[in-house]
């Protein structure tokens, strides 16, 4: 049975490639009309309007990776509203003549938003301890269901600290009604990006981010109430993962949920009917028969040690952290002769390195499997080529094994594991494999994402979909350290999958590209207006 399910993922995989002379299924055209609505409300549930920022953190641009040395912040109302702001709030709307929308702290495929975030929060200031849905189109918690006292209480000893629980969910159609069956991999590097997201803006509070990483996907599903809940047809929001939030200085937190605390979520009664999104719906069958292969069981809880190496010391930013995650943007058009200095480009690829007890990869989603194949166009003091950047060295040996021989393999500097391919000019080449998309040749440079795949998914199929959260992860951090490097940077997940492969040498799928990504000297649209987040809400601070 394992393989068979093995099997059908990689058939997944392998039929949602995009070809030079095929793309991945889709409707084939943007139906408008049927657009879902990018914001979920639960309606008829007791709504409860969060305080916003009086004043963003003041710690400066390393505070997003290092670990705090000050002592948490209070588990507050305000402090949770803060966190929330900051990792899943909106950071601003745009204006042109054909209309209005609004950008998010976490980034999304389309900017179509799949991921939902639901809270189990304690007794907080006049909240009552409960389920929370967030709603950050008006910045509040929606209470699906009230908790017990003696529930919390139960909680909290099991993790012997004091925090909450934070999950993230995905509603697939609204990536799938402009992307199709490819769909289902954005839906996954948004869990990542929001999964980041999440770490960064804790950190900034003094705290702690743990995945739990033995819990099944049927344990979250009850816990949620999910199972128990009224959707329309495809408009469903499956379960992602579920982290437990708490001060920094915490060690060994449980990765898990005992089942006596599972059973008692089962029974509350839930308050709140999904809004609908859309008209109609198209049954993109294969991204949900896909989910069910994928979803996670119960797992022995892992603990995870990653690499000690120190951070580099150069190219710090005068930004603050608070102010490079509002800053964060997708870029849509690049300088080509915009240029950037050597020591920020290591300074942006030092920090996908995983380093334990740094954010945002130290919260013990798992061993790093994604490494970055570098298109080098226009950083000073480098030669343009072909590069890797090996995010965790163990893999170096099969790599090599499995590229062209004839690629050099010359490390670049001692402080990174940085390596030359080849020499020359692949603008043409990052173009043409990114659906021949300018931004990809345009910038300073763009990369593709190289997953260490068939052993991953085959011993365990639901961490296809850790890969592209792993990728999504990545995503973030070179979102923000891009910002914090005076550049900007673009998710990509339009690329022509195997000719990648082809340029590396591959033979099989013991590698493969997951989401490719470009970082350069930004061209701003002129006919687009910036307006703040919240200025629609009459308690913002940024009307």
């Amino acid at each position: 049975m394992g393989n068979r399910v093995y099997e059908k993922v990689v058939e997944y995989h392998e039929r949602t490639k995009h070809h030079y002379h095929r793309y991945a299924r889709s409707a084939g055209h943007m139906d408008w009309q049927n657009q879902p609505n990018p914001f979920r409300v639960y309606k008829n549930a007791d709504t409860f309007s969060l305080p916003f920022l009086e004043k963003d953190p003041g710690k400066g641009h390393m505070s997003l990776y290092r670990m705090p040395s000050a002592g948490p912040e209070p588990f507050t109302l305000n402090n949770i509203a803060g966190f929330l702001e900051l990792s899943l709030g909106l950071s601003a709307w745009k204006a042109s003549a054909r209309g209005k929308w609004s950008l998010r702290m976490n980034p999304s495929s389309g900017n179509l938003h799949p991921t939902e975030a639901h809270l189990i929060l304690p007794e907080a200031d006049d909240l009552r301890a409960g389920i929370y849905h967030y709603n950050p189109l008006l910045h509040a918690l929606e209470l699906r269901a009230e908790l017990p006292h003696k529930l919390w209480q139960t909680i909290s000893a099991h993790f012997g600290t004091g925090g909450f629980l934070v999950a993230l969910s995905s509603i697939f159609w609204r990536e799938s009604w402009k992307y199709g069956e490819r769909a289902f991999r954005y839906c996954n590097h948004d869990a990542g990006h929001a999964l980041a997201g999440i770490s960064f803006s804790a950190g900034l509070q003094g705290w702690r981010t743990t995945f739990l990483n033995a819990l099944s996907d049927d344990a979250l599903e009850t816990t949620l109430g999910f199972n128990r809940t009224d959707w329309l047809p495809r408009e469903e929001e499956h379960p992602d993962l579920l982290c437990f939030v708490s001060g920094y200085h915490v060690q060994d937190i449980p990765r898990y949920l005992p089942d006596n605390i599972v059973e008692a979520f089962s029974e509350l009664p839930l308050a709140g009917a999904p809004n609908r999104l859309s008209r109609e719906r198209v049954d993109w069958q294969l991204i949900y028969e896909t989910a069910e292969l994928t979803r996670k069981p119960t797992t022995a809880g892992e603990k995870y040690d990653l690499s000690a190496i120190p951070f580099l010391e150069n190219a710090r930013s005068a930004l603050s952290a608070a102010e490079i995650i509002r800053k964060r943007r997708s870029a849509t058009s690049f300088n080509p002769d915009g240029v950037i200095d050597k020591n920020r480009f290591f300074a942006i690829l030092d920090k996908t390195l995983p380093r334990t007890g740094c954010l945002p990869f130290d919260i013990q989603f798992g061993n790093p499997s994604v490494n970055l194949l570098l298109f080098v166009h226009n950083v000073r003091e480098l030669e343009r080529g072909l590069y890797f950047f090996m995010r965790d060295t163990k893999d170096l040996q099969s790599i090599r094994n499995n590229f062209h021989p004839d690629f050099v393999w010359q490390q670049i500097t001692e402080k990174l594991p940085l390596y030359l391919l080849q020499s020359g000019d692949f603008r043409h080449e990052a173009i043409q494999l990114s659906c021949h998309q300018e931004i990809a040749g345009f910038s300073a440079f763009s990369l593709g994402m190289i997953a260490r795949f068939s052993e991953t998914v085959r011993s365990a199929p639901y961490r296809y979909r850790h890969l592209f959260w792993e990728s999504g992860m990545i995503g973030q951090v070179l979102y923000l350290e891009a910002e914090a490097q005076g550049v900007r940077g673009t998710g990509i997940g339009c690329y022509f999958d195997d000719p990648v492969h082809e340029l590396l040498g591959l033979q099989d799928n013991t590698w493969q590209s997951l989401y490719h990504f470009t970082i350069g000297l930004p061209v701003e649209d002129p006919r687009l207006t910036t307006l703040p987040p919240y200025s629609h809400l009459e308690n913002s601070r940024n009307k």
